[in-house]
């Protein structure tokens, strides 16, 4: 029976876990197999598979059921109504994973194989030292253990792997980075540039940095992955791999190694923690099939199972030595939680350019990195604001009449005005009162305590909106745009996905829970790589850093392996 049970627990070990296939965990499996560590990706929905599992991909507009549209009754299984029958069997029902809302939040998961890489927007910005230095000036939040320096040779990494198209703009608040030829601005967002420039030394629109391929190098044809068609059905599944995703480039580079095994369905419960080792052996699964439970072990454990999945699963790692979560010495662990403010919206027309229209489809849209309190406090709120921007030609659509009237009036259209519109991506500082933990009393379907979310705006997001919607109306102003409307959605925190926060990496133990390598202060063998490491937000997209911070820390852990350190 001793061998038996030797024989069982060998099974059952590898030298790495990874919780999560997302973006950073897609990161950590290709890291970790390549450098050749046995490693075990669990993710706790169903498998997809790149191609085989995009159902949707090719349809027509008109081969979808409803229109397009969704029964209200489906709809609200999903706790929205704007549900979009092309890309629903992505997101999470409400009730596979119903949490707590102590004030109005949304949270939007993705529970399969690949997580939200199938869905997220594909926007890559590099940080600069102007963020990471943000904390220190303004003394929210702490310090951040690393600079850019730190991790520019990482993005690198990342950057030629995935395949990130943009220019070389040379502006230090955003870093430059190893760019595939860019994808073009239209000519209504040339305008607006020009105009910018014109009229501000400190603004400047640029092409968006994003994760298509425009030009395929060796290593995208290595993986299997084709140039970007322009199809802007992206969310849907890219068959062709134009877009970067895990399931089309870091899974499968993975499992070429020999060195994965991948496991859906596994839904983690918690880290087993070692009293007697002072490190942590392994992962408690609960099947979701079967509800069995399972223990799986490793020497190394990457947590990715994206942001507030991974406060949950920390936080319910409890031990005697970890009474209140893996990691918990000081009672910070679910506090500091972040996200990005998008609240901000503005549209406009433009009366020029009539002998243009649009041609084609984009997959990306223009940008305007932060300019607000970059060197110096000018604003009475703190930190800043970057904008998405975009717009195309509008037809006038006539809509009166009846029967075969209306048939003509709606066909019989013409061109109208340039229609315009920008979002703000506003930086939300991190708060002790944003907080996350477990619920006392209630579970979810899998007997695990459903996390409670405690978060909401604060004044300085309100003022951060204010002067977003006061800036972009004078620039589309001075650029000679018309019928401006700028508002405010008031939509509740983590509307926009970007999730971060409270397992913040620090210099200081008492005011951090993770290392400048991503590495648990209390619990040397834990690594935390996705949102939820994030000190403060920025106001770029967090997938590229995600993807930079995962492939850093692997490449410490297995030298810290080899060493014998860990």
């Amino acid at each position: 029976m001793a061998n038996f049970m030797i024989d069982a627990k060998q099974k059952m070990t590898y030298d790495a876990i990874v919780i999560g296939s997302g973006i950073s965990g897609g990161w950590a499996a290709k890291e970790l197999c390549e450098k050749g560590l046995k490693t075990l990706v669990l993710e706790r929905g169903r498998n997809v598979e790149h191609i085989k599992d995009y159902p949707t991909a090719n349809l027509r507009p008109w081969e979808f059921a409803y229109r397009g549209r969704v029964p209200l009754k489906i709809s609200e299984e999903y706790g929205s109504r704007r549900v979009d029958p092309a890309t629903m069997h992505f997101y999470v029902k409400e009730g596979e994973q119903p949490f707590v809302q102590e004030k109005p939040f949304t949270w939007r998961r993705g529970y399969q194989v690949g997580g939200k890489s199938l869905l997220w927007a594909r926007q890559t910005q590099r940080w600069s030292d102007l963020d990471f230095e943000g904390p220190a000036r303004d003394g929210f939040a702490v310090d951040w253990p690393i600079r850019y320096q730190d991790l520019a040779p990482w993005y690198s990494h990342v950057e030629k792997f995935a395949g990130i198209s943009g220019n070389k703009d040379n502006l230090p608040a955003l870093p430059d980075g190893e760019f595939l030829p860019a994808t073009a601005l239209s000519c209504i967002e040339e305008h607006f540039q020009r105009q910018i420039a014109l009229h501000y030394q400190d603004r400047h629109l640029i092409q968006g940095r994003c994760a298509h391929i425009t030009q395929p190098q060796p290593i995208h044809q290595a993986q299997g992955r084709a140039k970007c068609m322009h199809r802007t059905l992206c969310s849907r599944g890219c068959p062709l791999g134009g877009y970067f995703s895990s399931n089309a480039s870091t899974l499968p580079w993975a499992a070429k190694t020999g060195n994965m095994t991948l496991r859906p369905h596994a839904v983690v419960h918690s880290i087993i923690y070692d009293e007697q080792k002072n490190r942590a052996s392994g992962v408690r699964v609960i099947d979701a099939n079967t509800k069995e439970m399972l223990e799986f072990h490793a020497r190394l454990i990457f947590v990715n199972a994206s942001a507030l999945n991974t406060n949950l699963i920390l936080l319910h790692s409890t031990s005697h030595r970890f009474p209140q979560g893996l990691g918990n010495d000081h009672g910070l662990l679910g506090k500091y939680i972040a996200w990005h403010n998008y609240r901000g919206r503005i549209s406009a027309e433009h009366e020029g350019f009539k002998d243009k229209t649009t041609h084609g489809r984009s997959p990306n849209h223009a940008y305007i990195p932060r300019f607000r309190n970059l060197y110096k406090q000018e604003t009475q709120f703190l930190r800043g604001y970057a904008t998405g921007f975009g717009g195309k030609r509008a037809f006038n659509a006539n809509s009166d009449g009846i029967g075969e009237t209306l048939k003509k009036n709606l066909l019989d259209r013409s061109l109208g005005n340039w229609h315009v519109s920008a979002w703000m991506m506003g930086e939300v500082i991190p708060k002790e009162q944003n907080q996350v933990t477990l619920d006392p009393e209630k579970k979810d379907p899998y007997g695990i305590p459903q996390l409670r979310i405690s978060a909401d705006w604060d004044e300085n997001d309100d003022l951060m909106v204010k002067d977003y919607m006061e800036q972009l109306s004078e620039m589309l102003d001075k650029a000679g745009f018309i019928n401006i409307e700028a508002r405010d959605s008031h939509a509740a925190p983590g509307s926009d996905i970007h999730e971060m926060g409270g397992v913040r990496m620090g210099k200081d133990p008492k005011t951090s829970l993770l290392n400048e390598w991503n590495q648990l202060h209390a619990c040397k063998n834990v690594f935390v790589t996705d949102g939820a490491c994030m000190t403060s937000t920025a106001t770029q997209n967090p997938s590229l850093t995600y993807m930079a911070l995962t492939a850093r820390a692997a490449d410490y852990a297995v030298q810290s392996l080899n060493q014998l350190n860990l």
